[in-house]
């Protein structure tokens, strides 16, 4: 077990990045190592000391590109967290866990209709859950949403941390598309940090065939042994173009038009576009990536499909303990998409991952 820390040892985020659109001046955002005090835990709660924590796309929106989080500034980011638990709730104590990445409010009419994914008063690390979160040496956390790690053989705990979002968003938005035996997928983004795992779910929950549409060849490649059947590589392509090479695909491999469920998971306009122009008979789009980009769409086009479009917001707690068996059973593989390095690196880490997307989910260890 874990000791109990006099302070919080955490890189916060003092300001994010700034621009000036009468000066077109940009103010680059700013991270510092801090201390900070342990909070007094209430009845249930929990401290967690962090084992790792993954740097998501999601991260990056909130440092560098103007997405606004709840919680104001200075705030440590940081959501897909796991750890040990070293105080408070003496159930949990010792044990090893995930925290989920939106942690729902079990109070409201969202959450008593089982849509608590999307609370309005959920608490999301390293957002709206005060000044905490995961890019730090612990975190105070309710204990009734917690994923228990049982058995985990020799994959380290801090790889786990990967699964509070990268792959129960997945899971969460497989659910809201009612992935079937025998279903035809698109994932449009397979080779980033959720897009990974969107592929191998959507394999892993039984769907027959699943094609992959990205820009970057080694990624590519790699998805063609974790979940796609086929790709295509949209590297200098617009909608149009990918459009008609999936059409082709379809002719030649005997697959169907109509029916495709279809993960947009980029979370960029080129994306959603290409997504929106696979969208035909009966089909469902699933929007995974979140954008601040504004993209057209003829609305009339639903009626004439009788198509869908539906939006999906991280996962429930409840789901993650059957997404970490699937990942310690192997039927999602996490070795291969996942690096370490320490969290001092996180400026620089940041850095590179915002100007070219990682091979492998970045998950940052404390080394205070």
């Amino acid at each position: 077990m874990g000791t109990v820390p006099d302070k919080i040892w955490t890189w916060q985020m003092v300001q994010p990045t700034t621009f000036n659109k009468e000066t077109k001046e940009s103010t680059p955002g700013k991270l510092e190592k801090k201390q900070i005090p342990v909070p007094e835990l209430q009845p249930g709660d929990v401290l967690v000391e962090v084992a790792g924590c993954g740097v998501c796309h999601t991260d990056l929106g909130y440092f560098y590109d103007g997405v606004p989080t709840v919680s104001k500034p200075p705030l440590t980011l940081g959501h897909e967290i796991s750890g040990i638990v070293v105080a408070g709730d003496p159930a949990w104590l010792g044990k090893e866990v995930i925290i989920p990445a939106v942690m729902p409010c079990r109070k409201c009419i969202l959450c008593k209709t089982g849509r608590g994914n999307r609370c309005l008063n959920q608490k999301m690390p390293g957002n709206s859950l005060g000044l905490y979160g995961g890019f730090s040496s612990h975190i105070p956390v309710p204990s009734i949403d917690l994923c228990e790690v049982k058995n985990r053989g020799d994959m380290p705990l801090s790889h786990l941390a990967v699964v509070a979002d990268a792959a129960t968003t997945p899971f969460q938005a497989a659910k809201r598309a009612d992935i079937q035996p025998g279903d035809n997928v698109i994932v449009v983004g397979i080779t980033g940090g959720v897009g990974q795992y969107m592929g191998q779910m959507a394999k892993a929950l039984g769907a027959g065939t699943v094609i992959g549409i990205a820009r970057n060849e080694e990624k590519l490649k790699r998805a063609l042994r974790f979940g796609a059947d086929f790709v295509i590589n949209s590297t200098g392509k617009d909608a149009g173009a990918v459009s008609k090479e999936f059409r082709g695909l379809c002719k030649e491999k005997g697959l169907p038009g109509p029916g495709w469920k279809i993960f947009e998971v980029t979370g960029s306009k080129p994306g959603q576009e290409i997504a929106l122009n696979l969208l035909s008979f009966t089909g469902k789009l699933i929007v995974v990536g979140f954008s601040l980009a504004k993209t057209e769409y003829a609305i009339g086009r639903l009626m004439a499909f009788d198509a869908e479009i539906i939006g999906t917001w991280g996962c429930l707690p409840e789901y993650y303990p059957a997404v970490l068996d699937m990942v310690l059973k192997g039927r999602i593989n996490m070795e291969e998409f996942v690096e370490t390095r320490p969290m001092s690196t996180i400026a620089e880490t940041f850095a590179e991952a915002h100007k070219t997307p990682p091979m492998k989910r970045i998950v940052l260890t404390p080394d205070f």
